[in-house]
């Protein structure tokens, strides 16, 4: 009965469904696109190939498909003859997708949850099991692939406290999602105790596979390649922002900056041209529909900007340079001496510290980390990432690693030696899957 209510309820959202995709088109035009498919709308079947088996996975955005790296490989390694679908909810996710995977994966947009586009979804591509990244949890979905004998695992699972209590709103719906997985493989115990409060069986805890993503050699050449154009100057890295932290974070840097520039006038030494701009700023937005606005921003706060995508030397007298590119974050965190994690300075709940702390990069988090909660803790914990609380903070903090190579050593030790001890989810997460999808 609770399912049936949320079927109404979903179906009565599609007009709003649509009218959200055309909003969203005015800021990323990719909104237009492959609109059929959202709607569970598929070529027709004798155009679908099943000389092959699929492995589905359904990875959100970015974030679940970068995860979803380590297990696409040990997938191909384990069932070589398998055709991979990857489906996705955002056109970033879509576009991450194509720059990890190119060709080698399908890819569409999941349709919205209604019991008629699932079935259809299932009826036409014919996964042998599939794989949901994260949390994400679509009771028709779920429901669908019951019916159909499809298995279906929930795997590097995380839930917040916020999320527990929205889905808690919604018990019996709820519940019956959980209860409809083959299994779930958990982040840590503390999302396996809230996934079984709310009514989820057979629950595992595997770890975060994001730990198992390594640095492609090629992001660790661009990224000293990166740092060879800005010379001998320092640069710090703010990694994944969520907008209203860059304007934050520009006027503590200006603030600071201003300050400098004033002691040494106090001090009777003449300026030199350019002094005071003691480090690069390299902002990276987290949405790339924002890198115009962002590049704004910088202008407006007074500062000198290049960007990324030009390709070209970073000028002597550049304050900022944004990360307008994608798939190169790797890259930017190899020519970081520091980084700020994205989207902890405001209540987004963070972005992930995991890459940093592989590359050995000093690491700088906010307040806001429900969604790495865990690894947030830990990193603090064991000496590789320094907590901040708010954007004055952040920049006194990065003036002072910059001042002191040791620490910055110290901190980036400690990172490597965080990630390394945390790495092995993906092959737990595949002993969890491969004796239900034989």
């Amino acid at each position: 009965m609770a399912r049936f209510f949320y079927t109404l309820a979903a179906v009565a959202l599609l007009p709003w469904a649509a009218l959200h995709l055309l909003l969203r088109a005015r800021r990323q035009a990719e909104y237009l696109r492959h609109w059929s498919e959202r709607f569970g709308l598929f070529p027709a079947a004798d155009r679908q190939d099943h000389s092959r088996p699929t492995i589905w996975l359904h990875a959100v955005s970015v974030g679940e498909t970068r995860a979803a790296q380590p297990l696409v490989a040990v997938l191909r390694e384990r069932y070589p003859a398998h055709r991979i679908l990857f489906t996705h909810m955002t056109p970033t996710g879509r576009a991450t997708s194509e720059t990890l995977f190119g060709d080698s994966v399908e890819r569409i947009y999941l349709p919205y949850d209604t019991p008629w586009a699932m079935r259809g979804f299932l009826r036409y591509y014919r996964p042998q099991f599939g794989l949901i990244m994260e949390t994400e949890l679509w009771p028709n979905l779920i429901a669908a692939c019951r019916k159909a004998g499809v298995p279906l695992w929930l795997v590097n699972a995380r839930l917040s406290e916020r999320s527990a209590q929205r889905y808690a709103a919604f018990p019996a719906l709820a519940r019956e999602a959980l209860q409809g997985l083959t299994a779930i493989g958990a982040q840590t115990a503390n999302d396996a105790a809230r996934l079984a409060a709310l009514g989820a069986q057979r629950i595992t805890v595997t770890g975060n596979i994001k730990f198992d993503i390594e640095a492609p050699p090629a992001q660790l050449d661009l990224g000293r390649e990166l740092r060879a154009r800005c010379g001998n100057r320092p640069v710090w890295l703010a990694a994944s922002t969520r907008e209203g932290e860059e304007a934050l974070i520009l006027a503590a840097w200006k603030s600071a900056l201003q300050e400098d520039k004033q002691k040494v006038m106090r001090s009777g030494i003449p300026l030199r041209d350019g002094a005071g701009v003691t480090a690069l700023l390299v902002i990276v937005p987290r949405h790339p529909q924002r890198f115009d606005a962002v590049a704004k921003l910088v202008t407006a706060h007074g500062f000198s900007l290049q960007r990324r995508s030009e390709n070209v030397a970073i000028e002597a007298m550049t304050e900022v340079l944004l990360g307008d590119s994608m798939g190169e974050m790797f890259a930017f965190y190899a020519a970081a001496d520091v980084a700020f994690i994205g989207g902890s300075l405001l209540d987004f709940g963070s972005q992930n510290l995991i890459e940093a702390a592989a590359c050995g990069t000093p690491i700088l988090i906010g307040p806001s980390t429900r969604n790495f909660a865990e690894a947030a803790r830990e990193a603090i914990a064991s000496g590789a990432a320094l907590a901040i609380g708010d954007a004055d903070d952040l920049v006194n903090q990065v003036n002072a690693l910059l001042s002191n190579e040791h620490r910055r050593r110290q901190l980036g030790e400690a990172g490597r030696a965080f990630a390394a001890r945390q790495r092995g989810a993906t092959a737990r997460t595949l002993e969890l899957i491969i004796p239900a999808a034989r």
